[in-house]
């Protein structure tokens, strides 16, 4: 059975303009279903399907003449005259593909999608060679709210955090939470998320980190010392919610500075982590402070080691966040008092286990010393106060 993804939408409006269609993101969060769906529901019969990790599919366009590439598709079934779409799976398999694909892009009518799984890859190979020419989509891990579509639940509306908070029923919370609990167990890659056998989620889940290291990190990556990004991953995952001191870090791993942060930055851009900084009205304030640091997915910060529940729902948290907008953090100057996400510059978002009248009122203090007036606490329990958002509806 196949679920759609909230991302859907969006990419059936891009069927109509001219522009390449990167979808890209980590393995396994379904890419390759996604553009299947969407492929089955183009209703146009001039389309293939190819993946580029299959030699057979490399070979067609294999062509010294681009145009002889265009015969190729041509005996696939696609027409002249005829606009043409023509999806490409995995295209980091074969990374001189690029060229014949803005050739045919420049010179025939030809509608592509493609897919590939590290940013770090197509970030560096697609800037240049397809400047003005491509749109680029980025796929996570399921947030709750799919994941409820993914287990035959209705899901809580993509509405506004007021609508939310107005609207937050324990009836509905009630049914819910045990299903929140086991999304932040496993998380929410599509394979772990729809096996029931949780001996098996566990093995997929270290299938999906060894796939990670071995064909992203060794293979993307030219480090020398892989056991230090390595030992890197595991410190990250015990300091996830908290401030990189990145001198720290270089110290327990022997490694120095620059290093770190060159690791870091690959992680990132290969969807890994992210890091947010601090917000400051002030910019160049925001980019010399210390930034936080979260997982891609909680599924794997488990298997990754022990982490305190609180830091594991602060991750969940993050992830549903990070797909509205910007993301910082705020600490007060010289004070422990800090908000946990700031939206887009204008919104405040706490994370607590149980929310209380206090929490609020703090949250309204500091919210009031930024001229911010949209804050609101997202509760693991359910706590019928006003600004307080259970987590089940995020």
């Amino acid at each position: 059975m196949t679920f759609s993804r909230k991302i859907l939408p969006a990419l059936k409006n891009q069927l109509n303009t001219p522009e390449i269609i990167v979808l890209t993101g980590m393995r396994r969060v379904g890419k390759t279903t996604l553009y299947r769906t969407l492929f089955d529901q183009l209703d146009n019969p001039h389309k293939i399907f190819l993946d580029i990790e299959n030699p057979l599919d490399q070979k067609i366009f294999e062509e010294i003449d681009y145009n002889n590439i265009w015969k190729n598709l041509h005996r696939l079934g696609l027409t002249e005259n005829q606009k043409a779409y023509v999806f490409l799976d995995e295209i980091q398999a074969m990374p001189e593909i690029v060229k014949p694909i803005k050739y045919l892009y420049d010179h025939y009518q030809i509608k592509f999608f493609l897919t590939g799984s590290s940013s770090f890859y197509l970030k560096n190979l697609f800037p240049e060679s397809l400047a003005g020419r491509k749109i680029i989509f980025e796929l996570f891990p399921l947030d709750f709210q799919e994941f409820l579509v993914f287990k035959n639940q209705p899901g809580s509306p993509n509405d506004s955090f007021a609508s939310k908070n107005r609207h937050k029923n324990m009836v509905s919370y009630a049914k819910t939470i045990k299903l929140y609990d086991e999304f932040l167990q496993y998380g929410g890659f599509p394979g772990v998320v729809t096996e029931a056998d949780p001996a098996q989620k566990q093995y997929q889940l270290n299938d999906i980190f060894k796939s990670y290291y071995e064909k992203d990190i060794k293979g993307l990556a030219d480090f020398r010392d892989l056991n230090a990004v390595r030992d890197l991953i595991l410190l990250l995952t015990q300091r996830i919610g908290s401030r990189l001191d990145i001198t720290k870090l270089a110290s327990e791993l022997g490694i120095s500075r620059e290093t770190v942060y060159s690791y870091l930055s690959f992680l990132e851009a290969t969807y890994f982590i992210s890091t947010i900084s601090s917000f400051s009205r002030n910019v160049d304030r925001e980019i010399s402070g210390r930034n936080k640091v979260y997982l891609c997915d909680t599924g794997i910060l488990n298997q990754l080691g022990k982490v305190a529940d609180g830091h594991i729902f602060e991750n969940a948290v993050f992830n549903s966040l990070k797909q509205l907008g910007k993301i910082n953090y705020y600490q007060k100057r010289k004070s422990e008092r800090e908000i946990d996400f700031i939206i887009n510059e204008k919104t405040a978002i706490e994370v607590k286990n149980k929310a209380t009248q206090e929490y609020l009122k703090d949250l309204s203090g500091l919210c009031k010393s930024l001229a911010m007036d949209d804050y609101y606490i997202i509760s693991k329990e359910f706590m019928n106060l006003d600004r307080v958002i259970p987590a089940t509806d995020l």
